[in-house]
């Protein structure tokens, strides 16, 4: 549980730290569209060079980025398997056959780049965690859905909820390994059996958990009472954002990898170069 990294802020000095938090959402929000729209393997290299120029520019370690991945080691191998056992293909396409399981090529190719998506999806948004904080993740999300302000959307309160959402991700993991190892004290057993045993172990650290949390919203909420926080109206800010050069170049290489993928995708400009003539591109 330990091994969950969203939500948790690593203070260095870098560029993206630095960076506008509402560029750094612009660019989040199509670093995951591009992904969706990847489906080539020279694609995802493409992403995979974005990941590691920006890893780079963090100052972030390597190790603590790659511990995002823990928590999702098992959702990749369930999808990958199962990816590879039900894919129907061609004859042609038949690897190894055994029984009623066979194993296609493209079925192969299919659960790699399901397994890359879905490592890239988690690796992107930690690093907006890593070089962000709740503050200014609620400034930023608030100043970009301001003109739904308009139209009575309480845009102040949906910024309020996330930052909360994320800062408490990890407090709630620390409280969960508490939990457990207060119960492993007391004989309890979380790694024997079946799923079915397991889950049903999981009861004494669930129910503590709840309400645990119950307590906690409810001192923020005192806290947040006793600070005479009364919604959006008549607050100020204590730091003014301001988009610098570096954030509209930060813009400007995303553009650039998003157009590469949508490239790649659907051929554009066939005169300049025909992809389509480059069968394991497209």
């Amino acid at each position: 549980m330990r091994e969950i990294t969203l939500g948790q802020y690593y203070p260095v000095k870098s560029v993206l730290h630095r960076m506008d938090p509402r560029m750094k959402l612009i660019i989040m929000v199509l670093y995951i569209v591009m992904i969706f729209f990847i489906k080539t393997f020279i694609g995802f290299g493409i992403v995979l060079i974005f990941l590691a120029l920006t890893i780079a520019l963090s100052h972030v370690p390597l190790l603590k980025v790659l511990k995002s991945l823990k928590v999702i080691i098992i959702l990749v191998i369930f999808t990958v398997v199962m990816s590879v056992l039900f894919y129907n293909g061609t004859a042609e396409d038949l690897i190894w056959s055994a029984g009623i399981l066979k194993i296609y090529k493209e079925g192969l190719l299919n659960a790699g780049r399901m397994a890359l998506r879905l490592v890239f999806l988690v690796l992107g948004p930690t690093m907006l965690t890593f070089t962000t904080t709740p503050v200014e993740l609620t400034d930023g999300l608030e100043s970009l859905l301001k003109p739904l302000s308009y139209i009575k959307f309480p845009v102040h309160e949906l910024a309020i909820i996330m930052s909360i959402a994320l800062r408490l991700i990890p407090t709630l993991v620390e409280e969960t390994d508490k939990i457990q190892s207060a119960q492993k004290a007391r004989c309890a057993d979380f790694e024997s059996g079946n799923i079915f045993k397991r889950a049903k172990a999981m009861i004494p650290v669930l129910i503590p958990l709840f309400v645990s949390s119950f307590r906690r919203a409810d001192d923020l909420a005192d806290a947040m009472d006793s600070r005479c926080y009364r919604g959006a109206k008549g607050r100020t800010r204590m730091k003014k954002l301001k988009v610098h050069f570096r954030d509209f170049a930060a813009l400007f290489v995303m553009c650039v990898f998003f157009f590469a993928v949508l490239w790649l995708r659907y051929n554009f400009f066939p005169a300049l170069i025909d992809l389509s003539a480059i069968p394991w591109i497209i």
